[in-house]
């Protein structure tokens, strides 16, 4: 209900992955080509998430591959809840779904068509499989690697996740296995590392890789506001499940649940542990995002560090009300809090980027079906939206341009676009203002020193708390 409340047209990543999708399922079916290196720069497999959404797409429009992300999101809450039940109790189960269900991350991509939502159900997943099997023979923890790597191949940055699922594996079975356990590690660790070493030979996902995620280029943003940004967004649940495993470690059991009385209670070594191993993976987006010095997407990879977190944020809470539902009142504060922030919170989010509605339908009374050459601030939204009339072949972003001139001299970034506007290349170029500012800056100055272009018009539009507008050039 919460995911429901978002509305915006097609954010650019959902744009580009979705059409991507439809091609690399139209090359299966149809044999029909792809002309873009897809697998060279995104920040996970083409022919993963992509094909599903694409599939999804077809069948309900955006709000089909939208409602593909919200099953993801419910299913890893599901599946949270599920392994703190078999961590911990009943009712940490249910404390734990409960936050994790309200924070910012889930809400939005619950109801955001990209990548991150089913790599978040895979990890859930394979947590899940190694949790339910801790007593069971030691191979079987092998059922978590497809899962786990079809994860890191769903979305590259959940690989930095693996090494959690490693010790998860030997330290659930700990209290029942003891050193044996360790195989256990082994067996799935091994398992791992061989389909990734398959996975990366198979394919041309190595080079996405590096780009996105290995050798990602660094940004300029300082340690101190990603912090912010960090603490704001994710802080909350953070120290409730810092406040669930300090609390876990002193006392093992506090009759919060009538059931478990009697069942052992393991050692406060082993309670310190795991009480490390979860919180400690949450700190691992924000360390990863301050080493890039860059926020871009913290706020979806802070949702996987919350998934490890929410089981002893789920004890956290119950701690709080104490036996006997002793002090409920402390809770329910507790979660009213979250839910205020996860809604206000979510709703800004989708406020950052412009409604493109007006842009696509005026854009379609000019584009001329296969034919045209047209630049645009970020062109995967317009192709998203006018696919049956158009593709990428025929668009050019702000982003890069490589420009052929009449003599065959090719001319590159700001020179590119000068030189293209100068000769009439472009038969339309739209601009936003906010996608590349001093691009777009740039390329307005060539329009304005040009004799063959003519505004069109603008289209405002509102952005967060302030305006913008598409302003729309045709060649005269």
């Amino acid at each position: 209900m919460l995911s429901f409340r978002l509305e915006n047209t097609a954010y650019s990543d959902e744009a580009l992955y979705i059409t991507a999708g439809h091609l690399e399922l139209a090359h299966l079916l149809h044999g029909t080509p792809v002309l873009t290196d897809y697998a060279s720069y995104f920040s996970g497999s083409p022919t993963l998430y992509p094909l599903v959404a694409a599939l999804a797409d077809a069948w309900l429009g955006l709000t089909g591959a939208r409602l593909l992300s919200l099953a993801c999101m419910l299913g890893a809450t599901t599946l949270l809840y599920g392994t703190t039940r078999r961590l911990f109790n009943e009712r940490a189960a249910l404390a734990a779904a409960a936050l994790f269900a309200v924070t910012q991350s889930t809400v939005v991509l619950g109801w955001f068509a990209t990548y991150d939502a089913p790599a978040i159900l895979l990890l859930a997943l394979a947590a899940w499989i190694l949790v339910r099997t801790d007593r069971a023979h030691p191979a079987l923890a092998a059922l978590a690697a497809p899962v786990a790597v079809l994860a890191a191949g769903t979305k590259y940055a959940a690989a930095l996740y693996l090494p959690t699922l490693i010790v998860l594996a030997a330290l659930v079975a700990w209290p029942h296995r003891g050193r044996a356990s360790l195989w256990r590690a082994v067996s799935f660790a091994l398992t791992v590392a061989g389909l990734l070493a398959v996975a990366l030979y198979g394919t041309d996902v190595l080079e996405g890789v590096r780009t996105t995620t290995t050798a990602r280029a660094h940004g300029t943003e300082e340690t101190l506001d990603l912090l912010q940004k960090s603490a704001v967004w994710s802080g909350l649940l953070f120290l409730t499940a810092c406040g669930g495993a300090v609390a876990y470690a002193r006392r093992g059991r506090m009759n919060e649940s009538p059931a478990t009385r009697r069942l052992p209670v393991p050692g406060r070594g082993w309670r310190v542990l795991l009480g490390l191993l979860l919180c400690g993976t949450a700190l691992l987006a924000p360390a990863y995002q301050i080493h890039l010095h860059t926020s871009v997407a913290l706020y979806k990879h802070l949702g996987f560090g919350l998934l490890f977190a929410a089981p002893l944020a789920g004890v956290g809470l119950t701690r709080l009300v104490g036996a006997h539902f002793r002090h409920p009142q402390l809770a329910c504060a507790l979660w009213v809090v979250m839910l205020c922030l996860g809604m206000g919170q979510s709703v800004e989010r989708f406020a950052t980027w412009p409604d493109s509605s007006r842009l696509t339908a005026s854009l379609r009374q000019y584009i001329t079906p296969g034919e045209g050459r047209y630049l645009a601030s970020l062109p995967n939204v317009p192709v998203y939206y006018l696919r049956d009339i158009t593709d990428h072949t025929h668009w050019t972003s702000l982003y890069w341009i490589g420009y052929q001139d009449a003599d065959g001299a090719v001319h590159h970034d700001d020179d590119g676009y000068r030189t293209a506007i100068a000769d009439g290349w472009f038969d339309l170029i739209v601009l936003d203002g906010v996608t590349v500012p001093q691009k777009d800056k740039v390329v307005a100055a060539a329009l304005k020193d040009s004799d063959k272009y003519r505004l069109l018009g603008t289209l405002p539009f509102r952005l967060g708390d302030g305006q913008g507008s598409y302003r729309i050039w045709v060649r005269r």
